[in-house]
């Protein structure tokens, strides 16, 4: 002990141990003591001695801590003074020599422990399970390490713990700690895990990163807050930076709306301190990966909609308008609000509509372009400006046509109170100042992009360059100052001024052909262009002559040839006399190589290091790159190639109009089919009800039917009961008008019968001449299926008749048996009074009969009368039995005139398919004759004309498809 003392307080033990001989014994008692006091002693005094003597702790020391690791879990101490040995072995943090050879040693000691300590993944697991220990002596120093470790071989170490069963989530937990130093250290650990590994950056989204992350800012006072603010900043961008899962989740998730505190800075000036600019640059940053150029549209596009909807726009907006704002956070902000609202209509119609803190108020859009052509101000803010213009206009047809509606005569304010955005493009295009030169022409190029009409108004911009002169049109004065060249003297680059106006100039006659006449309607500017071309000029002109060369080739390509005297030929003559041809496409090539050409090209946004890289312009580089070939072949067509050319283009033209014709005529076509179909389909739905309503009055008849045979069946045995009487106590009680009133009735039964018989025989007439018209159109296989289905459905209607008509017979039958027995009754009656005379006891003996005969015969006739009702309900049923039959007929009318019409809309619909058919046909075989001819004079027919014939095709295949759907209706 004494000796350890030694060591431990700075003492030499003598001269006879040396430092390696020291560690070796402190080593050699790690891993011979048995007690436990020895070896957390020994281990303790390895720790002091790993700070100075690296290397030698590192190489005798590393595999006996890690078995201290494996071995002594129960004590705490112990385990902690390993992982701080280990940390000191690993780490490059501690050590204080600040010489370059003796610091990169350090790194190369700390990667060779490094890999040495992971060769083996168990001791990655085991510093793993180490902190789920909640013991801070374990805990803390186990974050640091692994934290040294991921720092010296990240990837490896990722891969290590991407393997481990719960690795990450055991990570996350420490996000959860209480004390404020492991969380914070974890929130380290955890930026080093996920730098550059996707895998592991879902891992830890999924394992509620976001929302311990948000909580965390919120708490430590979101900008406001202190470094660990920052930490949790940077570790959101890694989570959600070229992670469309993650920004995804964050978006559905519902987190992009607590961002909005973030920018809740108000309006003081004193509350700037260098922790709180750093981080709202952070946030600033965060928001602006959720709305990358570079993210899918999609999904930019739905978190540009979510920043509206929670207010974080109208946010920015305010700082944007803030005063007292530092202008690094005013240039990051402004960036971010040009990434929020590109292509997003809604954010550009918001930011167009804010104005400025300012009396009168004023649009920031002029505020801002004020900034830009002021050249005074910060070049990083133009640049921010520029950009935030340029995103504006993105995809915006009405915010171009709002900024170039300001330069038109019928708006400028007359009075010149106000200030206008095209008043303020104007004076950058014309200043003294090349950069405003530059950026002006360049937002004015961003308003005419892909788009027509704005480029055709411009032309009506007249400008009054001094009194007494007349005004000139902007595109004269543009090419005026082009001329003019370096005579003027301007502030910043010789050729930026040229390039800004070349490419103004180029956008805006590109696909334009009556701004390519006003442009060679002026007599100088062809001469000009041909003349800035054919000289041979330094290195720096190059560039100037492959615009010349770019603007002179989209007059010819884009040339109507309204002008004789600079028709598409007579230009392509004069480039072969004074320039040729091959030089010529040289010249032009000179853009594309430049240097400054492709770093262009890769971002929307304009980031230069200084004013003299800015040179080119996103957008242009990608007019660029698709006029430069086209340009190409239209200088080396001749004329007939071009007549040619323009012969196909023009029937191709008229090809294109004609399909879209009949394609328009076949969607009509289509849309009045459905509607008949739906009609069809309504019709058979209110056939079917009539056929479930007849079918429901068939069962009710049945029933009728079954009624009145029990009443017959009862009346049958009341007759037999009372013929077993005598005959003369039977009749003697019968009035003659009773039996006179059943006549009657007996008789209008008969009637009502023959009259039903004959409506009967009239249905199945009208039936038989409704089937036999159905038969008889059977010439089309739509129709005979129609009128298949209508003879079925009135072939059951008939046979529901006969059954009706039927039973009508058995009940006029089952009446006239009555009607007999009652003439019997009748005629008994009679004879019996004229024959027998009545006697003294035999006429009191009659007379009880004829009481008792009387009381039955009362009886009969109540039975009679309710039998009389019951034929009278039934043929109130059968009449509306009768009604029910006439609605089926007249609807089976209707189908059968919806039926016709039909038929005759499928003959005209057929009729005219052929036609279009036969017309296609034409066109084909003309189009093929065509490009026979261009093939046999050597002019390569492009793939996209074989496409558009075979996609032609398939447009006629389907225009056939409509009539076979017919055939089945």
């Amino acid at each position: 002990m004494n000796f350890l003392r030694g060591v431990m307080g700075g003492q030499s033990a003598g001269p006879q141990h040396t430092e390696a001989e020291t560690i070796q014994k402190l080593c050699d008692r790690v891993a011979s003591s048995t007690l436990l006091d020895d070896r957390r002693n020994a281990v303790r005094a390895l720790k002091s001695l790993s700070k100075k003597y690296r290397l030698e702790v590192g190489i005798q020391a590393m595999e006996h801590l890690i078995h201290v690791l494996q071995t002594d879990r129960s004590d705490s101490e112990i385990i902690g003074y390993a992982l701080d040995t280990l940390y000191n072995i690993i780490s490059n943090e501690e050590e204080e020599e600040v010489e370059e050879n003796s610091t990169r040693q350090s790194e190369d000691l700390g990667s060779q422990f490094t890999e040495i300590f992971i060769k083996q993944q168990e001791n990655v697991t085991l510093l793993l399970s180490l902190l789920e220990e909640f013991d801070f002596h374990v805990r803390w120093p186990g974050v640091k390490l692994l934290t040294s470790l991921l720092k010296q071989l990240g990837p490896q170490v990722q891969q290590i713990i991407l393997v481990s069963p719960m690795g990450v989530s055991r990570l996350m937990d420490l996000l959860a700690d209480s004390r404020e130093v492991i969380r914070n250290d974890g929130v380290l650990l955890l930026q080093a895990l996920t730098r550059s590994n996707g895998a592991i950056q879902k891992i830890v989204a999924f394992e509620n990163a976001f929302e311990r992350l948000l909580d965390i800012i919120s708490e430590e006072g979101n900008s406001d807050g202190g470094i660990v603010v920052e930490d949790c900043l940077i570790l959101l961008q890694n989570l959600l930076k070229n992670n469309n899962s993650n920004q995804n989740f964050f978006k559905e998730g519902s987190y992009i709306q607590r961002m909005k505190p973030w920018f809740e800075v108000g309006d003081e000036n004193s509350g700037w301190s260098a922790q709180k600019v750093t981080n709202l640059h952070l946030m600033l940053q965060l928001v602006r990966v959720l709305v990358s150029p570079t993210n899918p549209p999609g999904a930019t596009s739905s978190c540009q909609k979510a920043m509206f909807q929670c207010g974080l726009l109208q946010q920015l907006c305010t700082i944007l308008m803030a005063t007292g704002v530092p202008a690094d956070i005013l240039t990051e902000t402004i960036n971010t609000v040009s990434e929020v609202i590109r292509g997003c209509q809604v954010n550009q119609d918001y930011f167009a509509s804010v104005n400025a803190p300012s009396n009168p108020p004023r649009p920031a859009i002029v505020v801002l372009l004020m900034s830009m052509v002021n050249e005074r101000q910060p070049f990083v803010l133009r640049c921010a400006v520029l950009y935030c213009f340029q995103c504006f206009l993105y995809k915006n047809q009405k915010g171009q046509g709002e900024i170039v509606s300001t330069l038109l005569p019928s708006t400028i304010d007359a009075t010149g109170n106000s200030v206008s955005a095209g008043q303020l493009l104007c004076g950058g295009l014309f200043s003294t100042d090349s950069l405003s030169n530059w950026c002006a022409a360049v937002a004015l190029a961003h308003a005419l992009q892909e788009n027509a009409t704005q480029k055709e108004q411009l032309l009506r911009v007249q400008l009054a360059t001094s009194i007494g002169n007349p005004p000139v049109s902007l595109l004269q004065q543009c090419t005026n100052i082009l001329s003019q060249g370096d005579k003027i003297d301007r502030r910043g680059s010789k050729i930026q001024t040229r390039v800004g106006l070349l490419m103004l100039l180029c956008t805006w006659l590109s696909n334009c052909p009556i701004a390519v006449t006003h442009f060679l309607h002026n007599s100088a500017n062809v001469p000009f262009l041909t003349g800035q071309i054919a000289e041979n000029l330094g290195e720096e002109e190059q560039l100037v002559q492959g615009l010349c060369a770019l603007l002179l080739g989209i007059s010819i390509y884009f040339n109507d040839n309204s002008l004789e005297s600079y028709m598409k030929e007579k230009l392509k003559q004069l480039i072969e006399k004074r320039i040729g041809k091959e030089n010529f496409i040289e010249k032009l090539g000179f853009i594309s190589k430049h240097e400054l050409y492709s770093r262009a090209s890769q971002k929307p946004q304009p980031n230069f290091p200084s004013p003299e890289y800015m040179i080119f312009d996103h957008e242009f580089t990608k007019l660029v790159k698709e006029l430069e070939g086209v340009i190409t072949k239209a200088i080396y067509k001749s004329s007939e190639e071009d007549k040619k050319e323009e012969e196909v283009k023009k029937t191709l033209e008229q090809h294109d109009n004609i399909v879209t014709h009949y394609k328009n005529m076949i969607r009509e076509q289509d849309l009045q089919l459905e509607e008949l179909r739906q009609q069809v389909s309504t019709l058979k739905c209110q056939n079917e009800q009539l056929q479930t309503a007849v079918t429901q009055q068939v069962s009710q008849i049945q029933q009728h039917k079954d009624q009145y045979n029990l009443l017959k069946i009862q009346l049958g045995k009341d007759n037999q009961h009372q013929g077993s009487y005598s005959e003369g106590a039977q009749m003697n009680g019968i009035q003659p008008e009773e039996i006179g009133r059943l006549r009657e009735e007996i008789e209008e039964l008969k009637r009502n019968q023959e009259l039903l018989q004959s409506q009967l025989t009239e249905k199945d007439s009208m039936i038989e001449n409704l089937k036999s018209s159905q038969t008889s159109g059977t010439n089309e296989q739509s129709s005979a299926i129609v009128s298949a289905r209508d003879s079925e459905q009135v072939a059951e209607l008939k046979q529901e008749l006969a059954t009706l008509k039927s039973q009508l017979n058995s009940q006029s039958v089952e009446i006239t048996k009555l009607q007999t027995e009652k003439q019997e009754l009748l005629q008994k009656t009679e004879a019996f009074a004229k024959s027998v005379e009545v006697q003294g006891e035999t006429e009191t003996i009659i007379a009880t009969k004829t009481t008792d005969v009387e009381g039955r015969l009362s009886a009969l006739l109540q039975e009679t009368k309710e039998l009389k009702n019951e034929i009278k309900a039934l043929s109130e049923e059968r009449t509306a039995i009768k009604e029910q039959l006439d609605s089926s007929n007249s609807t089976i009318a209707i189908l059968q005139t919806e039926k016709d019409k039909l038929e005759l809309e499928i003959t005209d619909s057929k009729k005219e398919q052929d036609d279009l058919l036969v017309l296609l046909a034409d066109q084909d075989q003309k189009i093929l004759s065509l490009k026979n001819k261009l093939k046999d004079l050597g002019h390569p027919v492009e793939e996209e004309d074989e496409l558009e014939s075979g996609d032609q095709e398939d447009e006629d295949d389907e225009s056939e498809d409509p009539g076979k759907d017919l055939d089945h209706i």
